[in-house]
């Protein structure tokens, strides 16, 4: 049975759904921004991921792994430079 959750990162609101067993030993997350914004890990605002069954069992569930997933993506050099420029306005 999936689960949907909604996550405020950084103001941006994001559609999470995890398919626990998916196929067979694996789950399926499908990560969405609202407006198709960019994210740390997807320049469109998308994201479909796959991981082995229980993985986001005991410890954590959708909403902390995908949190911990951004905000560690988030300190990339590639993504520092999209919020720079971003936040700058560009002559061309």
């Amino acid at each position: 049975m999936s689960a949907r959750h909604i996550l405020l990162w950084q103001d941006i609101r994001i559609m999470i759904v995890h398919k626990p067993e998916y196929f067979t030993g694996t789950d399926h997350l499908e990560i969405t921004s609202e407006g198709s914004v960019p994210l740390p890990i997807t320049e469109t605002g998308y994201r479909s991921h796959f991981m082995p069954s229980g993985t986001l069992e005991n410890q954590r569930d959708a909403l902390a792994f995908v949190s911990e997933w951004l905000d560690e993506a988030s300190q990339s050099k590639q993504w520092q430079k999209h919020l720079a420029d971003t936040r700058q306005m560009s002559l061309f």
